[in-house]
């Protein structure tokens, strides 16, 4: 899967002047009016809100922002929203004078035949575009006349992931204005009971944090609030500019008195799995990196800081090798070598020499560490309790011997032959992100990007302490015979310290008594196995506080958890399997109302005196082409009258099944 990453947040609100074709009111000759404070170019936003409910590490985020329109003339506003790339958006309505138009999710096809009308009309370009490293930013404008009020709320769901030992929030916080009513709440029910929780603002002095925020937890919920009055908003005591601008972070974990928790809610369950003080599994590391010219400089500077501290935190238990790729392939050792501290100097010597040259031969250097971990293993070279893995950084695409991303894919799935899996980082955007990305969840592993700023060599560290702890191998996750339906994917290669497992699905019977889940594993000196036994009755009443929460929360866990593992799944599937995985995924995603890769949002809105829809495309990480760009529509192409809005999902080729009702067994993994 993707990074695990949390719901990030930047709010906007920008004004400008309507566009000259609107109606005007005439100049009157009057004295300068006094405004509100917090009014920009006769726009005042006098409230945003973000609220925020996670129940069970499923997040539930509203975003409303008011405004209304102090001057004379008519005046564009627009409101932006920065959200996960991760998450789906669930709801987008605009109220204007009282008058509410609703979003609506349909298939991307019909939504876009419905469209064809209003873009031979109109101009527009894409309302939902990538932006940095975790986010998309969601943006709408619409003309409000004199003296009206319009309203703006967007609502997005997501699943916190389990990253390094606690779950992240992390709002970025920008209104550009004053604003007279500004509040952050979160609310958090976890029923494993809340073992810390936290928050901080990179904007803001600790003495006027502590003026403006609170926080608390006690048991299973957890509180958060940020609420500056106008004052407190002021960049000095006199401004009336926003200090608001920057990061606003949440941080929990739960209790982990066992090393499973199950849920059951209304039919659907849920299994949180995170076992806690288990010793690590030795691992055997093959680094293929890239030296070809084009890592010159920089990149291949960044590339040795960073193995250098990767060296720092390797276990004497561990063996390693690098395999240098460029036109050619070269390697540090023969075969793999044990991490004792007299070998890893030596690759400290060979890190900080190594030089780029030449081409780009992907290729051959994949299949060259890959062979290398297998013989190791045929060999018995590495410890029988240990683990492999590929983690292979590029900057670049094939260039020389099999440069066919399809053939690599082939030939490096064949090689591993399903037994360790490939981490792929793709070094800056001039590289096919797809097809590294598609190449690593076919080898049960992930694809990263790895940013060209001067933090490169902390992510690609960040990253290898990632999967720098492996705990279990070989997980299992087993629930009653024929007694689930619809399970999401349940065997995972490994399980990694400071992370989480989770499955879920739907019960076959509502009203059994009693439910049992069985971890199996592979452990550093034994096989393991845990066991989660669930009494129906107790676990309805530990749920009772349903006011708190919503209810149908693990459904659309499940839902949420579902479509995103189909949506992977669907990227190596192809025929008849394609298809079945793309109708079950469209199903869910038109069911539970999820802007995802096969729906599109449809929102209507009032524009020069009648509705028209809008429309934009969802980017996802590789989007349309090499360079990973959001796909757009570019303004001139299309003609000036109109302004449609379609909220589409993540960028993948749409296919056409017959969307009746399917199960897709293909999911589960047994």
């Amino acid at each position: 899967m993707a990074s695990a990453w949390w719901p990030c947040l930047i709010l906007a609100l920008l004004s400008s002047l309507a566009a000259s074709g609107f109606p005007r009111s005439p100049i009157r000759l009057l004295g300068k009016r006094s405004l509100p404070e917090g009014v920009a170019n006769g726009i005042e936003v006098y409230s945003t809100k973000i609220n925020s409910k996670v129940t069970s590490r499923f997040a539930h985020n509203v975003v409303t922002t008011r405004a209304i329109n102090r001057a004379d003339t008519a005046k564009e506003v627009s409101f932006d929203v920065e959200l996960p790339k991760t998450a789906f958006i669930t709801n987008f309505t605009l109220t204007i004078d009282g008058v509410t138009y609703p979003g609506n999710v349909k298939e991307k096809e019909v939504a876009k035949k419905q469209y064809e009308k209003a873009v031979s009309q109109g101009k527009t370009a894409g309302l939902v575009k990538a932006s940095g490293r975790k986010l998309e930013k969601f943006t709408v404008s619409v003309t409000v006349a004199a003296g009206s009020k319009v309203t703006f709320e967007l609502t997005y769901e997501e699943l916190l992931k389990r990253h390094k030992g606690k779950y992240e929030m992390y709002l970025k916080v920008q209104p550009k204005q004053l604003v007279k009513h500004f509040e952050i709440e979160v609310d958090i029910f976890e029923p494993q009971g809340i073992s810390m929780l936290d928050a901080e603002a990179s904007f803001i002095t600790n003495d006027l944090l502590g003026s403006t925020l609170t926080k608390s937890f006690s048991g299973k919920k957890g509180h958060v609030s940020f609420k500056p009055s106008l004052d407190q908003q002021r960049s000095c005591p006199t401004c009336t500019d926003s200090l608001l601008n920057g990061d606003f972070t949440i941080t929990y974990d739960v209790n982990r008195e066992s090393p499973g928790n199950v849920q059951i809610v209304n039919g659907y369950f849920v299994h949180f799995f995170a076992p806690q003080g288990l010793p690590v599994v030795p691992k055997n590391v093959a680094f293929v990196i890239d030296i070809s010219g084009s890592m010159a400089g920089r990149k291949l500077e960044q590339t040795k800081e960073a193995l250098l501290r990767i060296l720092e935190d390797m276990k004497e238990e561990d063996y390693l090798n690098f395999i240098l790729f460029s036109g050619d392939v070269s390697t540090w050792k023969e075969h793999l070598v044990q991490a004792t501290p007299e070998n890893l100097q030596e690759a400290r010597t060979f890190v900080k020499s190594m030089e780029d040259k030449g081409m780009t031969n992907i290729n051959d250097g994949l299949l060259r560490g890959i062979s290398m971990l297998n013989k190791a293993r045929e060999e018995h070279r590495i410890p029988e309790r240990s683990t492999s893995i590929v983690i292979m950084l590029t900057d670049g695409d094939a260039n020389v011997g099999e440069s066919r991303p399809e053939k690599i894919q082939e030939n490096v799935r064949n090689a591993i032959g399903g037994k360790f899996p490939l981490y792929n980082l793709g070094f800056g955007n001039n590289l096919n992100y797809n097809f590294l990305e598609n190449m690593a969840l076919e080898n049960h592993g992930f694809a990263r990007r790895i940013y060209e700023d001067s933090d490169a060599d902390l992510q690609l560290q960040g990253f290898y302490e990632e999967v720098a702890n492996p705990l279990l191998t070989g997980v299992e996750m087993e629930y009653p015979e024929n007694a689930i339906l619809d399970l999401t994917q349940n065997t995972y290669q490994h399980f990694y310290d400071g992370s989480e497992i989770v499955v879920a699905g739907r019960l076959v019977d509502e009203d059994m008594n009693s439910f049992k889940a069985d971890v199996k594993g592979h452990g550093a000196t034994n096989d393991l196995t845990f066991t989660e036994e669930v009494d129906m009755k107790e676990m309805e009443k530990a749920l009772q506080e349903r006011d708190y929460i919503f209810g149908n929360y693990i459904e659309r866990l499940w839902a949420y958890l579902t479509i995103e593992q189909l949506l992977e799944k669907r990227k190596n599937a192809h025929g008849e399997e394609k298809e079945n995985l793309t109708a079950w995924a469209l199903d869910l995603s038109l069911k539970y109302h999820f802007v995802t890769p096969l729906t599109s949002m449809v929102v209507t809105k009032p524009e020069d005196n009648e509705d028209e829809r809008a429309i934009a495309d969802k980017p996802g990480e590789g989007g349309d082409s090499h360079t990973g760009e959001p796909r757009h529509v570019l303004p001139d192409q299309l003609p000036a009258s109109s302004k449609p809005l379609l909220l589409c999902g993540r960028g993948s080729p749409l296919y056409h099944p017959n969307s009746g009702e399917r199960r897709c067994p293909l999911l589960q993994h047994r």
